[in-house]
């Protein structure tokens, strides 16, 4: 599997050149799987946020609507009740994840429930482009200070990658960084604060920042 980690979307040509490396070919000849998963774990998402993210509305210009070959929805929450032998093959079919942010916990809870996280390592070519939470479930944390699910048990997420990331730097008044700062000297691993025009990609043990924006590694 191939990451590209982003805060907010493919927001400019840089990430958006890293995408298409990374997919191997022309977003419009891509098959995209959409996860809005996360957004039920956050009290600031609901129904009109998922529908305008499912919809690549104007708010997902930068992310479900970049121009896909076709867009489905893989709601991991129904996934237990369906059967993988029903699922698995949409996920193997497709070139590519679309997950949406809200809250990485949740997230990751279903991510084990649903069984996709067990089957993700065995799909070498499938691009996972997170926005947010889609990007935070891959590290190991994600601190206190972004857990919003009442019913997670700590902070602790899926650590496909060994570091953390600090999301919508400087785009909101409580994500400053000095905010990234105080946050990152309790994470205790490697930590990146990015903001909308930054992303990483992570290819096998290839670690690479695309950015036209701001960030700081912070180190452990």
């Amino acid at each position: 599997m191939k990451l590209l980690l982003t805060s907010g979307g493919v927001t400019n040509r840089s990430i958006r050149a890293a995408l298409v490396e990374l997919l191997g070919k022309p977003i419009a000849e891509c098959r995209a799987l959409c996860v809005p998963t996360a957004q039920w774990g956050h009290p600031m998402c609901g129904p009109e946020s998922v529908r305008g993210f499912l919809a690549a509305g104007p708010d997902a210009q930068h992310f479900s609507g970049l121009g896909w070959a076709s867009l489905g929805v893989l709601e991991l929450t129904a996934l237990p009740t369906i059967g993988a032998e029903r699922w698995v093959p949409w996920v193997r079919e497709a070139d590519v994840l679309l997950v949406d942010g809200g809250d990485a916990t949740y997230l990751c809870h279903w991510m084990r429930e649903s069984g996709l996280a067990e089957l993700l390592p065995t799909l070498p070519e499938l691009v996972w482009v997170g926005v947010s939470a889609g990007s935070m479930v891959m590290t190991p944390r994600i601190g206190e200070y972004f857990v919003e699910w009442p019913s997670a048990p700590d902070d602790r997420t899926l650590g496909v990658v060994d570091f953390s990331i600090f999301p919508h730097l400087n785009a909101f008044p409580t994500n400053t960084m000095a905010h990234a700062e105080r946050w990152a000297a309790g994470i205790g691993v490697p930590a990146y604060a990015i903001d909308e025009q930054t992303a990483i990609t992570v290819v096998d043990d290839s670690v690479e920042v695309i950015s036209e924006g701001e960030w700081t590694r912070f180190e452990r």
